[in-house]
């Protein structure tokens, strides 16, 4: 097994397919795609790429880090306790254990996710 791992920004394998639960939902009827790429520490590390369509969902990371790497798209993430921020292709960004807030995708997004729990 390498300990090199390179993600692919265009996999060609078929994603996971999901939408959000019920009680996260706030606007639209958002799809979600995730392509995941690799594991590591009894899965407590994972890596991917994740794509949302248009809508609005609550967030909560609980206990996982996530660092984010957009690709393409533009969301707009309004901490509970914050501002919104926006963010497009070629931005990275953390989220941090105890985040929650808005994640609301304005044009479809895709990203490079790596999550730690």
């Amino acid at each position: 097994m390498s300990l090199l791992k390179t993600i692919d920004t265009a996999p060609t394998f078929a994603p996971r397919e999901s939408t959000p639960v019920p009680e996260r939902l706030i606007a639209g009827s958002p799809a979600f795609k995730t392509w995941a790429q690799d594991a590591a520490k009894d899965d407590t590390v994972k890596t991917g790429v994740w794509e949302a369509t248009p809508g609005e969902t609550r967030s909560i990371k609980g206990e996982t880090f996530e660092f984010c790497h957009i690709l393409s798209g533009v969301v707009e993430i309004t901490p509970d306790d914050g501002e919104p921020v926006v963010y497009r292709a070629g931005d990275s960004f953390v989220m941090k254990p105890g985040f929650t807030g808005v994640w609301k995708t304005i044009e479809t997004v895709r990203k490079i996710y790596v999550t730690i729990s």
